[in-house]
């Protein structure tokens, strides 16, 4: 008998219009779906006209699930991975059952759609070249503090997903780590009724929400921008220490000074070297 193959089924996150064809026809057709929340996904799967058998997998027993699903996969049926809303894993359950599923040489297939942090940066209008996921900060206030310290100097976009009883803490301990002119943007309630995409500095959205108690409601992203590159000033210009090191060494041996006082290889400063000493008045 043939294993059975684990799908992980991405859901919307507010619309259930969002959901796609292939989301759809994967939970139609699966022997089984581990649900987080088996009540939210029977309310989709009813929006479908599908009545597919679930079992719960959540953060308090995924563990001991993850082996009983095991099994079934094992006996060949496949199985549809589900969070009660976008893609699962992503702050979501399911890590330890993928994992386990993996390593037991058992298909695990992607079935992408909404996600709550790409649908943030597609519309946020910071760069998204690069950006860091930091998921839910802690909830204690000086770990929380701790942390946004440790990303003052990230260069990157933050990305970081909030509650609505700590939206506006939250919010305030990144104006005290980040200052309050960092431009971020606050994307609440994303595909759903009420959604609120609001960009400005820091401390121009913490006033809003504390002026508005009903943007403090619903679900988060919140997006920062990330800190300006700085050069630094005690560069080495590699160009200048080469020019002094050749007009008293040979270029193997300058070179190989030049590596070791810039930090760089010594490959590169030869091929550099020679291309210099080509160039010097004879």
């Amino acid at each position: 008998m043939n294993d059975g193959t684990l799908y992980v089924v991405a859901t919307p996150i507010g619309n259930l219009a969002d959901i796609s064809q292939r989301a759809a026809e994967i939970l139609a057709s699966v022997n089984l779906i581990a649900a987080e929340d088996t009540r939210v996904t029977s309310r989709l799967l009813q929006h479908l006209g599908i009545s597919g058998r679930m079992l719960s997998l959540h953060e308090h027993n995924e563990l001991k699930r993850s082996e009983q699903l095991l099994i079934h996969l094992g006996e060949g049926e496949d199985i549809a991975l589900v969070s009660d809303a976008g893609t699962p894993l992503i702050s979501d359950p399911g890590y330890p059952l993928v994992r386990r599923v993996r390593e037991a040489g058992i298909r695990v297939v992607p079935v992408p759609g909404p996600s709550a942090i790409i649908s943030a940066l597609s519309v946020a209008g910071l760069p998204t070249d690069r950006f860091v996921f930091e998921g839910f900060l802690p909830g204690k206030a000086a770990s929380r503090r701790a942390r946004l310290e440790q990303l003052q100097a990230e260069t990157r976009t933050l990305v970081f997903y909030e509650s609505p009883h700590r939206v506006l803490v939250c919010i305030e301990d990144m104006q005290a780590c980040f200052g309050e002119d960092r431009q971020a943007v606050v994307a609440r309630e994303l595909t759903k009724t009420f959604e609120t995409i609001r960009n400005g500095s820091i401390a121009e959205l913490l006033e809003w929400m504390q002026q508005d108690s009903n943007q403090q409601r619903g679900e988060f992203v919140l997006l920062v921008a990330g800190a300006d590159e700085i050069e630094n000033p005690g560069q080495l210009d590699e160009k200048h220490v080469l020019q002094v090191l050749l007009e008293d060494l040979p270029v193997k041996q300058a070179a190989a000074l030049a590596a070791r006082i810039c930090d760089g290889k010594r490959n590169h400063f030869y091929q550099l070297a020679l291309a210099m000493k080509s160039s010097m008045p004879t």
